[in-house]
């Protein structure tokens, strides 16, 4: 599996959305769960919401349900988080990474493996 390229973050004004992207060109993206995290400073990276190999389900962290989609299309090969009402503690780099599992039963940064870059998200008026 080829490492992952986040796009789609910058500066956001509080209230706005953003849509992040996660491409990549790896043979077996389709085989496995894909997860989003964020990591703002001075902080560990957390887990923001997980989607499953075929995108049957869907996790999503307590602070996530109400703001964020996890969704992914297999065949163009990328993953795609969507944030909504963002607030400045949304401010981090966000990162996407594929499971060893194609379920949801992994969901700390060390089970997930390809990270990208990732994408900076600064909320701020």
């Amino acid at each position: 599996q080829a490492q992952f390229v986040e796009s789609g973050g910058g500066l956001v004004q509080p209230g706005g959305s953003l849509r992040l992207s996660c491409a990549t060109s790896g043979r077996t993206f389709s085989f496995y769960a894909m997860g989003w995290f964020r990591q703002a400073p001075g902080k560990e990276r957390e887990l923001i919401a997980l989607i499953s190999w075929n995108a049957a389900d869907k996790y999503y962290t307590d602070s996530a349900k109400d703001r964020f989609t996890i969704s992914r299309d297999n065949a163009q090969k990328m993953a795609y988080l969507e944030i909504y009402n963002l607030k400045p503690e949304d401010t981090a780099v966000y990162y996407c990474a594929a499971s060893r599992v194609n379920g949801l039963s992994m969901r700390r940064p060390a089970d997930f493996v390809n990270w990208g870059q990732g994408t900076q998200v600064t909320v701020s008026s």
